[in-house]
């Protein structure tokens, strides 16, 4: 599967029509498309605004020898554009530049002819303009056609591009009275990368496209949501508070081995449950063993001894490890519940290890947890290995802070000598001596010692987080996938061990780790995730199962860090894929896009999907919440729940007790 985002030009005015959804059905708006492939993006927002769309010439005048790089743009009117970069950087004389303004000049003359068959340019006096292009670089054309509608008088010019590099959308923007870029890859290398299809779009073609919408808006006919709403309700399956009907999740699991579910926030009830339920008749009776979540390890694994008959007396006490914030992700009345249910399941199957199932964090926030893990392993078993490992682990001490972040910040700012090389010999000599470890005690040696080296994973793993964190953001996300997914990887191969056969595990986490994240903006940044690398590791074995709502209240901080408040959730923005399942008019339901092929040809356009984390801040929803997302190809099935309310948390503060609303809501953005 590409990391490109859109399938082709049209995919990509189908992705823009969110973005501009308050322009839909208003007097005065004009959709013009630059010629020739910005015409075929243009279409697609004229026909969902229910607005005209006409053209606006623009030519590159390409450097000589260089025809691909801009030197400058001229547009209708005259009007033209320089980068004056360019011309000192190569020397460009002033005759070159007219030779060849005046050359795309009779082009531009051209193509006005061919495309107008006869029609009068539109009048832009007075209008809102939103002018569109299949993407830019440089900006040169764009900038070219921004001054020249200026001299038209328009009301208002809102530039509106699929993909183009951040400072380019800058720039553009301090010129225009809008703008729009759907996506900023970054490093940008050309805008035909954010697309499967670029073929050159013909004359012909951009013709075409001004007939047949001319003929559609004479005919009354405009967007096609209520297709696409349609073919959701045709094909939509039932659920119960969220839960499909056994023959549905069994037929959509099929033999996979592994089942991801995802949600859509860090703290809505009906997903916690949801997931808890599916997962109980997962493991009843499909024989799945393992529960695996977006949580640490060295936490998570004091709740499996908890399961196993080992450690805490109560599940709630099992759950105390968890104390960093997020602290409601995991103790919350949900989860407790599901423990304490594991925990009676594994008694009924008695001495039969393989009827019992265990849960595992993937997660690597845990540094100075694992670290203590690590050490109390070795001091049972070789208290000489235990004073190795204290040494290095020692040169964590020098940094302040529990959670690994004031040793992030020193590493990146020089302050401090990074614990690299000591993180990776301590789990190279735990490895080392592992076969020794395990021949001492037998099974339960062998699950301590499978702890203790995945610890050990985990110190490494977290040591470059934290290291990467302050300075390279993607790469520290990616170092998170790649751990979730190896912890996920090594989790399956030790349980095979253990029980003489292939494993079968439910994976919980957040939507953005589980739903494939090539079919996703994220994939622009160059973003990867457990979901991709599941797919990608286990082809045909895993199932990727995501959760939406259109509103209702939630579970979060208002900052990172702050204390758990229960705060009322916006309706689902216009254009998203929340609202389009709104719209379809169930309170909740199922798409199994494998039985569902009408849904997901409706599903599989770039939409804005809503992904709330532990963190909801409605002043600045859509920057702060909405992505874009080919929803079915980005996960195998989705549960839509209309309206979801807060999970509760164990420990209730005064901002959960007492219902917080958005300062903007229900107005505002």
């Amino acid at each position: 599967m590409s990391d490109r985002l859109f399938q082709d030009r049209r995919d990509a005015g189908r992705a823009l029509v969110g973005r501009l959804e308050r322009y839909r059905d208003t007097p005065d708006v004009i959709v013009v498309g630059l010629p020739r492939g910005g015409v075929p993006v243009a279409y697609e927002i004229a026909m969902a605004l229910d607005a005209p769309l006409d053209t606006f010439l623009v030519r590159k005048l390409g450097a000589p020898g260089r025809e691909e790089l801009a030197m400058g743009a001229i547009a209708g009117g005259g009007v033209i554009v320089l980068n004056e970069d360019v011309i000192q950087g190569m020397r460009i004389s002033p005759e070159v530049i007219q030779e060849t303004a005046e050359r795309e000049g009779r082009e531009l003359l051209r193509r006005e002819k061919t495309y107008r068959e006869g029609r009068p340019p539109p009048d832009f006096t007075g209008r809102t303009v939103i002018v569109v292009d299949d993407g830019l670089a440089t900006g040169a054309s764009m900038r070219a056609a921004v001054e020249a509608l200026r001299r038209h008088r328009p009301a208002a010019i809102v530039v509106a591009v699929p993909a183009a590099p951040e400072s380019t959308c800058r720039e553009i923007g301090a010129m225009a009275d809008e703008m729009v870029c759907a996506t900023t890859p970054s490093p940008f290398l050309a805008v035909g990368r954010s697309y499967w299809d670029f073929d050159q779009t013909t004359d012909e073609e951009v013709r075409d496209l001004l007939r047949t919408a001319s003929k559609k808006r004479r005919a009354g006919t405009g967007s096609q949501g209520s297709t696409e709403v349609a073919a959701v309700r045709l094909e939509a399956l039932p659920t119960e508070e969220g839960v499909p009907r056994e023959e549905d999740l069994f037929e959509l699991v099929g033999d996979a081995r592994f089942v991801l579910i995802g949600e859509a926030s860090h703290g809505t009830h009906e997903f916690y449950e949801a997931r808890a339920r599916m997962t109980r008749r997962l493991i009843e009776e499909k024989g799945f063993c393992a529960v695996a979540v977006e949580a640490d390890w060295p936490d998570a694994y004091r709740v499996n001894r908890y399961v196993h008959g080992r450690g805490d007396a109560t599940a709630e006490e099992a759950l105390r490890g968890f104390e960093r914030f997020p602290t409601w992700m995991w103790r919350n009345t949900v989860v407790l519940d599901f423990v304490a249910w594991l925990r009676e399941h594994n008694d009924r199957a008695g001495r039969d290890e393989r009827a019992k199932a265990g849960f595992y964090g993937l997660d690597l926030y845990s540094l100075h947890r694992s670290i203590h893990e690590v050490i109390a392993f070795l001091e049972g078993v070789d208290p000489q290995a235990a004073a190795r490992a204290r040494e290095r682990y020692a040169c964590f001490d020098h940094h302040s802070g529990g959670d690994g972040r004031s040793y992030g910040f020193a590493a990146a700012f020089g302050a401090g000598e990074p614990c690299e090389r000591q993180v990776v010999e301590q789990l190279a000599d735990l490895q080392r001596h592992a076969l020794e470890y395990v021949r001492r005690d037998g099974i339960l040696t062998q699950d301590e010692l499978f702890h203790a080296e995945q610890s050990a994973r985990t110190v490494k793993a977290a040591e470059g987080y934290y290291r990467m964190m302050f300075s390279e953001k993607v790469s520290s996300w990616n170092l998170r996938g790649r751990h979730m997914a190896g912890t996920l990887d090594a989790l399956a191969e030790h349980l095979a061990r253990r029980r003489g056969r292939p494993p079968r595990i439910v994976v919980w986490a957040h939507n953005s780790h589980v739903g494939d994240a090539r079919v996703t903006e994220a994939a622009a940044r160059g973003e990867i995730n457990l979901g991709r690398l599941a797919r990608e590791r286990y082809p045909g074995e895993c199932r990727l199962i995501g959760f939406t709502t259109y509103a209702g209240t939630v579970t979060a901080a208002g900052d990172w860090g702050g204390p758990a408040a229960r705060t009322r959730v916006r309706p689902a923005l216009s254009g998203s894929i929340e609202a389009l399942l709104h719209e379809a008019g169930s309170k909740e339901f199922l798409l199994s896009f494998g039985v569902a092929p009408r849904a997901a040809e409706a599903l599989r356009p770039p939409r804005l999907e809503r992904a709330i984390g532990v963190v909801y801040r409605p002043r600045t929803e859509r920057q702060s919440h909405y992505l874009h997302a080919r929803v079915a190809d980005q996960f195998d099935a989705v549960i839509h729940i209309d309206e979801t309310r807060a999970v509760e948390p164990l420990e209730r503060t005064a901002g959960w007790e007492e219902e917080e609303v958005p300062e903007t809501y229900p107005t505002g953005v």
